[in-house]
């Protein structure tokens, strides 16, 4: 809000409370689908609008050359990840949006870029913005690996199922080795966040915990 003041330590603080509320879980489950086209030589693309671009952006430039030790530098047998940012060609993002609408600016350049096996991580706040979803949905259909399959509640309202609530004794690594594209499936609500009006849906909750606590 303008005129709005935050102090440093509350806001540092505040900073600490949202990240604490991260499951660590998801964080690992990225890593090691991260690593897993490291190993295969698969290409990681990541987008998002607004700040979520810049997070794209900088994302991809501390995956890119951060995992690099200077010694690698000049070293050409050393295998690189292979990670783009959607968000960074200003030109072909403009032609796009301009001439046949913004929700094609990341589908499109995936349609150029993108094969089987490849990772498309999708930053988004909403998670419902028209370009997110659209390139999330084609990356699904092409077999790319994403993080979750989008299931209609009803017209108009969409719900994500994230791979690890999908199975509770299988690693998912792809949507489509539980629920296939206009495939009508039983879900439950876990979470309804009306601020950033997200859903997030669960379809293994459906079925019994084979690893109950103790």
């Amino acid at each position: 809000m303008l005129g709005a003041t935050m102090p440093a330590g509350p806001f540092l603080k505040r900073m600490a409370e949202e990240l604490v509320k991260l499951d660590p879980a998801e964080v690992t489950k990225l890593a090691d689908l991260m690593y897993d086209c490291y190993a295969k030589g698969k290409t990681i693309f990541v987008i998002g609008n607004g700040g979520s671009g810049s997070n794209a952006s900088h994302f991809c430039e501390d995956i890119g050359k951060g995992t690099l030790r200077k010694k690698d530098f000049d070293d050409d047998a050393k295998k690189r990840f292979r990670i783009l940012s959607l968000t960074d060609n200003t030109p072909y993002i403009l032609a796009w949006g301009n001439d046949e609408g913004f929700d094609r600016v990341f589908l499109e350049q995936l349609k150029n870029l993108a094969g089987e096996g490849d990772l498309l991580i999708a930053i988004s706040g909403s998670g419902n913005s028209p370009n997110i979803l659209r390139a999330v949905e084609w990356a699904n259909r092409r077999n790319l690996t994403t993080f979750g399959a989008f299931i209609e509640l009803e017209e108009g309202i969409d719900g994500l199922v994230h791979i690890s609530d999908m199975s509770w004794n299988r690693r998912i690594q792809h949507p489509s080795e539980v629920m296939k594209k206009g495939q009508e499936v039983d879900v439950i609500v876990l979470k309804i966040d009306r601020q950033n009006r997200r859903i997030s849906l669960g379809y293994k909750q459906l079925f019994d915990d084979p690893w109950p606590a103790y």
